[in-house]
């Protein structure tokens, strides 16, 4: 057994560049713990964001939260994963862009299926954990609900509008290609958006009879939160989860009121999932709708550990389509 592994750390914040391969030595798994050999490892957009220095991280670090893998080395005191697993984790220390790694085993759950694809599984978690309390923990929505889901083609987009779909919400979804919006519809959207192209406020008064939607999905930013308001109906709630273009910035409680009594609010799946318990709901309820074909993954780029920078600079160009993963 190799006593090293490759690790992608970052020294200093920057570009893509920033990040590098280093070696590591291997760790044995200590008690409530478990060392993961890696199958193929999630890329999100938050990874971006720390590597840039956008959110805040102790340097050096590693990069990354979530993989799917192998248990290769279990400690005492853990009993529901078994050397030998094979187990998805979702550990809110960056570090999982690496070929191993140890995780609290409280952080780790064995796969219900254990044929399913690596990077389908890498693909799943991350953004699908995001798209569950998206759907379903933020508001209670279902049949006669509406909801407004910005950039719908990505990692998080394409599983949440199947999410919504599956409750019996009526979805409109951004896209910025004619391909993406090709996408929207292979995966059961019925009212894609070209945007900059057509305007998302006149589709979605268009498809509510001019009401507007009881949730609007903000993932964008600053482009296009102010006009994200005007979408949310009466009482509607405004889930700021992204920000690529931008902070959106301070907002006027006036606005708010004049506007329907709207409600805002700044979501993050590392608190949604913070308690053990909230975290095997939703990896349950996310691949047991995988399992039953509801939710499809679109893993629709992947690219080997060390070309990890690649990866970093085609999310944030937005040349990827679904979900993207590394391989170690």
């Amino acid at each position: 057994m190799s006593e090293s592994f490759k690790r992608v750390v970052v020294e200093a914040t920057g570009g893509p560049e920033a990040m590098r391969l280093a070696d590591e030595p291997v760790r044995h798994a200590g008690g409530n713990e478990v060392r993961v050999r890696n199958e193929a490892i999630g890329v999100d957009f938050i990874d971006t964001q720390i590597r840039g220095g956008l959110l805040p991280a102790t340097l050096p670090t590693g990069i990354g939260f979530a993989a799917v893998g192998v248990a290769e080395e279990v400690g005492d005191g853990v009993h529901h994963v078994s050397r030998g697993d094979r187990v998805a984790y979702l550990y809110f220390v960056p570090g999982s862009y690496a070929q191993e790694r140890i995780v609290p085993a409280e952080r780790v759950i064995r796969l219900p299926d254990p044929e399913m694809p690596a990077d389908i599984a890498a693909g799943a978690l991350f953004r699908g954990l995001t798209a569950w309390y998206l759907a379903t923990r933020l508001r209670t929505i279902g049949k006669g609900d509406s909801a407004l889901v910005h950039a719908a083609a990505g990692g998080v987009g394409l599983i949440l509008i199947q999410w919504l779909a599956h409750l019996g919400v009526e979805v409109i979804g951004t896209a910025s290609t004619a391909e993406k919006v090709a996408l929207l519809r292979e995966f059961g959207c019925p009212h894609p958006v070209l945007i900059p192209d057509e305007d998302f406020v006149e589709v979605v008064k268009g498809a509510t009879d001019g009401q507007g939607v009881s949730v609007v999905y903000e993932s964008i930013g600053v482009k296009t939160f102010d006009r994200s308001l005007q979408c949310a109906k009466r009482f509607g709630l405004v889930a700021s989860y992204g920000w690529p273009s931008g902070d959106p910035g301070s907002i006027s409680l006036m606005s708010l009121r004049n506007q329907g009594s709207l409600f805002v609010t700044r979501p993050t799946v590392s608190q949604y999932t913070a308690d053990a318990n909230d975290f095997r709901t939703g990896v349950e309820a996310l691949f047991d709708l995988v399992g039953q074909g509801k939710l499809k993954i679109k893993v629709g780029n992947t690219y080997a550990l060390h070309d990890a920078a690649q990866a970093h600079a085609d999310l944030a160009a937005g040349k990827t389509q679904g979900s993207v993963v590394l391989i170690p």
